[in-house]
């Protein structure tokens, strides 16, 4: 039997409803990205209060997704810092039992990847033109089964971990930015 990832939280029902959602997401998100934050400094970027902030890293801090950086913190700032890297949701019991979480969740993921999309629209005038030719924004029409758009799903995670993996504070390449990719596998409404 192989050791569970650590670095992955598989959502039950409970960790589903704490992240269902938005600034949740993007406090996780954020997180995971540039490492351990204040409150403060995670509201200054969302553009709400430290009060909301603060309340949302407790809920996330309940359900086991943040925890207090007690190696940085003091008595007048706490810093927190993301337990994992990944969230997955692989239960498809989940989408029978709690439908209006994993809408929620689902959601809030969706608000975040279109925020992503507007803010590097919004600096593609300032973009290096290396980076403006490597931008992409497609969408392809295809007509697939389900088990095929899960082999799909599949093959694609397995080109994606060829990738580096995005860690805060880790050394990158000469040239190396920030990229996000992310991949909709989507069955259109009849």
């Amino acid at each position: 039997m192989t050791e569970p990832d650590k670095n992955v939280v598989v959502l039950d029902a409970k960790g589903l409803r704490a992240l269902a959602h938005p600034v949740r997401v993007q406090l996780v998100d954020l997180l995971r990205k540039h490492g351990p934050s204040t409150a403060t400094r995670l509201a200054e970027r969302l553009g709400v209060n430290s009060g909301t902030a603060s309340y949302h890293l407790r809920r996330l801090g309940a359900a086991g997704f943040v925890e207090e950086d007690l190696e940085r913190g003091n008595a007048r700032e706490r810093w927190w810092r993301s337990v994992h890297r990944i969230t997955r949701l692989s239960d498809e019991e989940l989408a029978e039992s709690e439908p209006e979480a994993v809408l929620a969740y689902m959601q809030s993921i969706a608000a975040l990847y279109n925020l992503r999309t507007q803010q590097a629209l919004n600096e593609m005038q300032t973009m290096p033109k290396e980076w403006r030719n490597a931008l992409d924004l497609s969408s392809y029409a295809l007509r697939l089964t389900p088990e095929e758009a899960a082999r799909l799903r599949a093959d694609l995670h397995e080109v994606i971990a060829r990738y580096r993996r995005d860690e805060p504070g880790a050394p990158a390449p000469e040239g190396a930015a920030r990229v996000s990719l992310i991949t909709e596998v989507l069955p259109e409404p009849s």
